[in-house]
C-alpha cells in the first residue's frame, strides 16, 4: 500500500501549510510506521498512512530543492541531495544485516532494537528540518547578490495560491506535452523502483541454488545503494558539465546500465524465483558475485535517471515546481503500486521484458523533452505553456 500515494490532495496541502511545514508534518507521520506492535490491520493502516506522508514529504522536498538552487546549480544540488538520501540503503541494511546475523527466528527484543533505532532517526531527521531557513528569509538577510553566490534561486515565481488554483495549476500541468512525454519516463522509475527494491532481493533470496541466498539480500541491498551514492555524487560533482552537455548523456547512461543489468539478471536468475523459492537452474550457472554486481548497477542507473529528473523539473518548472514533483511522484507511485501487484504473478523473464520496454520509451521521451529545452527558447516555451 505505500506506493498508492494520492499526490493531488498534497498539492492543495503545500499551498496552504508551506515547505517547511509539510516536510515536518510528512515526517512524523512517517515515523509511526515504527510502532512496535505487530498487528496486520494496524500494518496495513499504517502502510496507507505512510504513502500520505511521503507524498507530502518527497513533494516539499523537490520544491526546497528547487527553490534554494539556480539554474546552474540544481543539477549539483540534485546529485548531492540524491547521494546523501541513498547512504540510509548502505547503513540501513548493514544495521540490520549485523542485528539479524545468525538468526533463523526474529525475536520481539531484536525486532523492538532494529524499530527504535530507526525511531530515533526518524526523530533527528525531523529535528533537522525544523532547522531549515526559509527561503525568504535567506534572501532577505544575504541579499540577491549573495544568494546568487550561493545559487538560490531569487526568480522564482511560485506563489501560496488557493487550493483550488494548486489542483487546477496540477491538472493543466499534468495534461502538457512535454509534461506526458516526462510522465513515461516518471513511470519506468517507478517499475524500476519496485523491481530494485522488492521483487530483485525476494529473486536472489528464493535462488536455493546460491550459496546462502538469504544472506545475501542484505548485501544486494547495500550494492544497490553504493551504485545510488556513486551515481548522485559523481553527478553532483559533475553538475556544471550537465550545464553544458545535457542531461541526455547522463540518461543515456542509466538506460544502457540497466539493460545490460536487465540481460544479466535474465542469465543469472531463475525464472520462478520472484513468486517462490525455487532450486530451478537459471540459463547460466547462477553467480553470486554476478547477482551483486547486478544490484550495484540497479543502483547506479536507478540514480541516473532520478538525479537527471530532479534537475530538469527544478530547471524548467522553477516557477511551478510543486505541481511537477507531485506529478512526478504520482505517476512514480502508480506504476511502483503496479509493478507489486504483477510481481507476485509473473516470473522474472516477464518482468524485466515490461522493463525494457518501459525503459526504452521512457528514455526517448526524456530525451524529447530534454533537446528542446536545449533550444534557445526551450525553456521560455515550457514555463510558458504550462501557465497560461
Amino acid at each position: 500500500m505505500y506506493p498508492v500515494e494520492n499526490n493531488s490532495y498534497q498539492v492543495t496541502f503545500h499551498s496552504k501549510g508551506g515547505i517547511n511545514k509539510c516536510i515536518c508534518i510528512g515526517m512524523p507521520v512517517k515515523f509511526l510506521r515504527c510502532f512496535l506492535y505487530i498487528n496486520p490491520y494496524l500494518l496495513y493502516s499504517l502502510s496507507a498512512l505512510l504513502g500520505v506522508a511521503a507524498a507530502v514529504l518527497w513533494t516539499a522536498q523537490g520544491n526546497y530543492l528547487t527553490l534554494m538552487s539556480s539554474k546552474d546549480t540544481i543539477g549539483r544540488n540534485s546529485g548531492l541531495f540524491w547521494a546523501l538520501l541513498q547512504c540510509s540503503l548502505i547503513f540501513g541494511n548493514l544495521f540490520v544485516d549485523i542485528a539479524f546475523q545468525d538468526k533463523d527466528r526474529i525475536e520481539p527484543e531484536t525486532r523492538n532494537l532494529v524499530f527504535s533505532v530507526l525511531g530515533v532517526v526518524s526523530v533527528v531527521g525531523v529535528l533537522l528540518f525544523l532547522a531549515l531557513i526559509p527561503v525568504r528569509v535567506m534572501v532577505r538577510f544575504s541579499g540577491d547578490s549573495d544568494a546568487d553566490a550561493v545559487g538560490i534561486n531569487t526568480e522564482q515565481g511560485e506563489s501560496n495560491s488557493g487550493p483550488v488554483a494548486a489542483i487546477v495549476s496540477s491538472f493543466r500541468l499534468f495534461v502538457q506535452p512535454d509534461m506526458l512525454l516526462l510522465s513515461v519516463c516518471f513511470f519506468y522509475t517507478g517499475l524500476e523502483l519496485t523491481f530494485f527494491s522488492g521483487v530483485y532481493g525476494t529473486s536472489v533470496g528464493n535462488s536455493e541454488i546460491i550459496h546462502n541466498s538469504k544472506g545475501l539480500i542484505g548485501v544486494c541491498g547495500m550494492f544497490i545503494g553504493a551504485g545510488e551514492i556513486l551515481g548522485g555524487g559523481l553527478f553532483g560533482l559533475l553538475g556544471n558539465r550537465t550545464n553544458t552537455y545535457g542531461r541526455d548523456p547522463i540518461v543515456l547512461l542509466g538506460y544502457l546500465v540497466h539493460m545490460a543489468c536487465f540481460f544479466l539478471i535474465f542469465l543469472n536468475i531463475p525464472g520462478p524465483s520472484p513468486i517462490d523459492s525455487t532450486s530451478v537452474k537459471a540459463i547460466i550457472t547462477t553467480s553470486e558475485y554476478l547477482a551483486v554486481a547486478n544490484a550495484f548497477m540497479l543502483g547506479f542507473g536507478d540514480a541516473c535517471f532520478n538525479t537527471q529528473i530532479y534537475s530538469l523539473l527544478g530547471d524548467v518548472y522553477s516557477d511551478n515546481s510543486a505541481p511537477a514533483f507531485a506529478i512526478f511522484k504520482f505517476v512514480q507511485s502508480v506504476a511502483a503500486a503496479l509493478g507489486f501487484v504483477y510481481s507476485s504473478m509473473l516470473n522474472i523473464y516477464w518482468q524485466l521484458g515490461i522493463l525494457m520496454v518501459f525503459g526504452t520509451i521512457g528514455s526517448l521521451s526524456f530525451f524529447k523533452v530534454q533537446w528542446k529545452c536545449q533550444k534557445p527558447k526551450g525553456y521560455q516555451t515550457i514555463n510558458e505553456s504550462t501557465n497560461e
